[in-house]
């Protein structure tokens, strides 16, 4: 007989805080017909006593493990002689066994968190995304969508995703048969394309992977169809133009663009160009007069184009693209593949579309250039021109922000503190993981290299000046 090795998970979390939902869990998955097929749960409660150290222990069980389930809640938990929980010594070591790590967080007002506690959860959110509960329902159903995703993902379970599900409602009739011909002739010119536009639209369909058994797929209908959100509501994008840095009324524009994921990328990325500057050159060298935008357009580009490409079509969530006075912020309900973490995104990295059939669609007609590039391109970019480097931030979805030239120093300060508060209140700044943040943030007023230092709890000035100020200075 068959027998396949269960996937092991360890769930860390502060016991005494999380007692209920750490015990009710394990019965979840062990009882599940799915998940307690593929996987086992350790919990550090069932272990019987032995001359072991908890430290060992736990240490040992992380080396055996697949997955990292941590409950983040009030309680930072006991602290050692470093000062750190065993929770967090839990995710360090995970993160060092390069396990995947899944994060809970219960509730959604951070006020009765522990100082600690939030720190930890903000470092968390460098690394992972995370996920927020309330009750216990809440919790296992966070569980079987990462359960169930990492069983796709790992070929444990074979099914469709989102883009590649076969739609029972649609027919070739809701596609537009022009839009098909003129993405071959794009194709064609930019990827050489092996088909001609006089193919059947059948035959093409067929071979980008938009049509199966007959049917079309999701997929099919957001890249081709005459009105894809007549059967994707929220399959839209969301653009808001703010005169100041804050989301405050009255709001001088607002539109939502619906269509194609093509027609959304032009409409939303020709929207957020409307509203920045446009300088223009002369005719002294030549009789073409050269035009920039003070964030360059393929910057803005990429990062719509990734929030389409890559969102979850399953929410019930929009994209959101905002244009304040010193930023851009491009928001989408949508997730980091479990094999990535957010550090990943800056350096080359393998490519784990969320939407592989969509993604190809758009790669096809040059709206993407090259898998995994996206991101490095858009920081490249925009050190060239000489611009502050875009941010990436994880919380309930993914979000881009863009800084335009003319910042000023309280506004990228009030920038970075609403950026972090999106889900904590009573932050403490030593948590901000890029420390020329941390000077940006101190300076509500004008302040003494001693008193910055002091501020920091800095005593090498070479150390302040290399790694903390003169970072600092190129923000301002």
């Amino acid at each position: 007989m068959f027998n396949m090795k269960l996937l092991k998970i360890f769930i860390s979390s502060v016991q005494k805080e999380f007692e209920l939902e750490r015990k009710a869990l394990v019965r979840y998955i062990r009882n599940d017909a799915l998940l307690g097929s593929f996987f086992e749960v350790f919990l550090f409660e069932e272990i019987a006593a032995s001359g072991k150290k908890t430290f060992q222990v736990y240490l040992t069980e992380l080396t055996v493990a697949n997955i990292y389930i941590g409950l983040l809640g009030n309680e930072y938990g006991f602290e050692d002689s470093l000062g750190i929980s065993p929770t967090e010594h839990e995710y360090n070591e995970a993160k060092r066994n390069h396990l995947q790590k899944w994060i809970y967080i219960k509730g959604y007002n951070d006020e009765n968190r522990h100082p600690k506690e939030l720190k930890f959860i903000q470092m968390v959110g460098v690394d992972v995304s995370r996920k927020r509960f309330e009750t216990m329902e809440d919790l296992k159903t966070e569980v079987y969508k990462s359960c169930v995703r990492y069983l796709k993902q790992t070929g444990k379970i074979m099914s469709h995703e989102f883009d590649e599900t076969l739609n029972n409602y649609a027919s070739l009739d809701d596609l537009d048969s022009i839009l098909i011909q003129q993405f071959v002739i794009n194709a064609r010119a930019k990827r050489n394309f092996p088909l001609r536009e006089t193919a059947k639209i059948e035959q093409i369909l067929i071979h980008l992977g938009l049509l199966r058994n007959h049917q079309l797929t999701n997929s099919a209908i957001l890249a081709f169809g005459k009105n894809p959100q007549h059967f994707f509501v929220t399959a839209t994008v969301k653009c808001t133009h703010f005169h100041g840095i804050d989301l405050e009324k009255p709001i001088p524009d607002y539109k939502e663009f619906g269509g194609t994921v093509f027609e959304m990328t032009e409409r939303s990325v020709d929207f957020v160009l409307s509203k920045i500057s446009l300088s223009t050159g002369t005719r002294v060298l030549s009789n073409k007069v050269d035009t920039n935008y003070e964030i360059p357009r393929r910057v803005i580009a990429e990062a719509i184009i990734n929030a389409i490409a890559h969102r979850d079509y399953s929410s019930k969530g929009s994209i959101q693209i905002s244009v304040f006075k010193n930023r851009v912020e491009i928001f989408n309900p949508g997730r980091l593949h479990d094999e990535l973490e957010l550090t990943d995104l800056l350096n080359i990295h393998g490519s784990y579309p969320n939407n592989p059939t969509l993604a190809n669609c758009m790669f096809l007609t040059g709206d993407i250039e090259r898998y995994g590039t996206g991101i490095i391109e858009m920081i490249r970019l925009s050190k060239e021109a000489d611009l502050i480097t875009p941010e990436f931030i994880i919380n309930e979805g993914f979000k881009v922000i863009l800084w335009r030239p003319s910042v000023k120093i309280t506004e990228i300060h009030d920038a970075i503190h609403d950026a972090i508060h999106d889900t904590m209140h009573d932050f403490d700044f030593m948590a901000i993981e890029n420390r020329s943040h941390r000077v940006v943030w101190l300076l509500k007023c004008e302040m003494s290299r001693d008193e910055l230092m002091a501020a920091l709890k800095l005593k090498n000035r070479d150390n302040f000046q290399k790694t903390y100020l003169k970072p600092a200075l190129k923000i301002i």
